[in-house]
């Protein structure tokens, strides 16, 4: 496969473009949910603003609607995003030689999809700058932000956004980045490849018998990490 480069703030945002497309059905989705648990727009902004993380939200929104105590969704909130502290990390490196400040902007705005897109590009081993990855990330965070108000102005005339199968955008969407993120590991390493692939599935599987769903996706990534190294340095 021939090697890229992938340099400028521009190119970042070409990038994002299926992320917007996702983004788009999935924010409108949750702008709605926070409007009928009694969000204002200012409110529904300053969420994804602060927050930044769909699942997260419907959570906090379903909590709300059944006035949960603040402190049972912070938690709830930092189980639900732990997740990102492993893609942060696992991405880390690539960015060493970029001031602090510039890796700290791009963990704080990576999220599953940005992060399915960026690890696409380096799994094909091709070249990416910070310029790029800030395209990337800050494009879908304003689509986030605005698509979320957008939701919130249409909520009073969409009751329920799963009548329209909005929330099949997200699934959708990763579906695709799953396939772009595999297709070269799986064709250079298909041993390796299906042996972390089945390990997560299997590990999902058994570990959502005993712990929460995030949890869950958590310990198998994890596992799924260690058995990956394990099988690269044989």
């Amino acid at each position: 496969m021939e090697k890229k480069e992938y340099l400028t703030f521009r190119e970042g945002v070409n990038a994002c473009v299926p992320t917007i497309l996702g983004y788009l059905g999935i924010g409108i989705a949750a702008g709605v949910v926070g409007k009928n648990v009694g969000l204002s727009l200012a409110e529904i902004a300053l969420m994804s603003i602060l927050v930044y993380a769909g699942g997260a939200q419907f959570i906090i929104c379903g909590m709300l609607a059944i006035q949960s105590p603040i402190s049972a969704i912070i938690f709830t909130t930092f189980l639900v995003n732990l997740r990102h502290f492993l893609m942060s990390m696992s991405v880390a490196s690539y960015f060493k030689k970029e001031p602090l400040i510039t890796s700290i902007g791009i963990g704080t705005l990576l999220t599953d999809e940005s992060y399915g897109v960026l690890m696409t590009a380096l799994t094909n081993e091709h070249r990416v700058s910070s310029a790029w990855t800030h395209g990337l990330n800050i494009t879908a965070y304003l689509t986030w932000i605005l698509s979320t108000v957008l939701g919130g102005l249409l909520g009073t005339w969409i009751p329920d956004p799963y009548l329209l199968g909005l929330d099949f955008a997200l699934v959708a969407m990763f579906a695709g980045l799953f396939i772009l993120q595999v297709d070269g590991p799986i064709k250079k390493h298909t041993k390796e490849t299906l042996i972390v692939l089945g390990t997560v599935c299997l590990a999902l599987y058994l570990f959502m018998g005993f712990f929460s769903p995030e949890l869950s996706v958590l310990f198998a990534t994890l596992l799924g990490c260690t058995v990956g190294m394990v099988n690269h340095h044989e």
